[in-house]
């Protein structure tokens, strides 16, 4: 069900009795919603606290907006590819050896490709084509299941192929875009029409843009490696600032770890051990913002999770999944802050968000690499 948690401004939640939600999370979500400007919000099934406000709430405000909210990942979200590479012709293990001694593309490369994308290039240009840290991703998965036949076959998917999940953002750019705002102006909101919205609008564009050619470039040199293509299926920021026609009004809608459900389909990824949901938003979605959740949500915060683990697993047992993946990652704190234990259930997520008539599932895939930096 759909829970109200405040009237005024009009604050819900999206989870069943299964749901699992920290208070604290809950606590930010109602203080992000109560400053200026805001006139709902709406806390996803995977909600848990983040920097000041939570990761998995969606924001709606009129007449100003706040960059603070979506944090130093502008345009951050995932995109999700049809490779060439055939399930039974899968070379686990030897794709795994190539993809752990890769070295990246040379810079001069990484350069021209965001110039044939159309993209200005820039400074932080040295970071594009890699995924960054903690929980962002690249990773192989095999199809394990479909609900959806029409819906699966109509995205150009098949039984055979497998596909390809990269998770990453706008890296340096974003964080530099966020440090120069918070610096000279904290948590405070930018006003429609003024100079200082349209710069940062304007460099949050370029952000946006960038985040998406970085999640291909990633995508393509996990392709040059294993040998095969891939072409974009989807691709969707889950930090992202935009507008929102409303009652015929225009309203600013902040997602900040929160997957887009009026564009189509939404892939929602799980843990690195757990199945990944193709699911396409069914019925009225203006009651949960037009967002869905955007992965699993952290159970544990990543300063708990070693000393919750080591006892049990050692480093080497976290790069084998329950579901026969690989991991890849050479950061041992980041194995571990990342392990699937971390991480709410997948499925009560999910579960949640059908049980309210938002989702119905097309599909689910088997994660088999996981490619994590380091």
């Amino acid at each position: 069900m759909i829970q109200q948690l405040m009237n005024t401004p009009l604050v819900r939640l999206v989870a069943s009795e299964s749901t699992w939600v920290e208070g604290d999370a809950v606590a930010q979500l109602k203080k992000t919603a109560e400053r200026e400007g805001m006139v709902s919000a709406v806390g996803m099934p995977d909600i848990h606290p983040g920097k000041g406000s939570p990761v998995g709430g969606v924001f709606l405000s009129k007449a100003l907006f706040y960059p603070h909210i979506i944090g130093n990942d502008a345009g951050c979200g995932m995109g999700f590819f049809k490779t060439t590479l055939k399930t039974r012709k899968m070379k686990k293990e030897k794709w795994a050896a190539a993809l752990a001694e890769w070295g990246g593309m040379p810079e001069d490369e990484k350069v021209q490709y965001l110039m044939d994308a159309g993209v200005e290039t820039g400074p932080h240009d040295a970071a594009l084509g890699t995924i960054g840290g903690g929980n962002h991703f690249a990773e192989l998965q095999m199809v394990e299941n479909v609900m959806d036949d029409e819906a699966f076959e109509h995205l150009g998917c098949d039984m055979k192929t497998l596909f390809l999940l990269v998770h990453s953002g706008s890296r340096s750019l974003g964080e530099s875009l966020y440090r120069d705002h918070t610096g000279t102006r904290g948590a405070d909101p930018l006003h429609d029409g003024t100079e200082d919205a349209d710069l940062f609008l304007s460099r949050y564009d370029h952000a946006i843009r960038w985040a998406a050619v970085n999640r291909r470039l990633i995508a393509k040199q996990f392709m040059d490696v294993t040998g095969g293509h891939c072409e974009p299926i989807l691709d969707l920021n889950h930090n992202s600032i935009s507008v929102q026609d409303v009652d015929g009004e225009p309203h600013w809608l902040h997602r900040k770890g929160a997957a887009p459900s009026d564009a189509g389909p939404v892939i929602i990824p799980g843990s690195r051990g757990t199945f990944t949901y193709l699911v396409l938003p069914t019925g009225p979605q203006a009651q949960n913002l037009w967002s869905l959740a955007h992965g699993a949500g952290r159970k544990w915060n990543r300063g708990s999770c070693k000393g919750k683990l080591k006892e049990k697993w050692t480093a080497n047992d976290l790069r084998r999944t329950d579901l026969g993946g690989i991991v890849i990652c050479d950061d041992r704190d980041l194995i571990y802050e990342e392990a699937p234990q971390a991480f709410k259930k997948i499925d009560t997520v999910i579960n949640a968000m059908a049980d309210c008539g938002l989702i119905r599932v097309i599909a689910t895939f088997r994660p088999v690499i996981t490619l994590k930096a380091g």
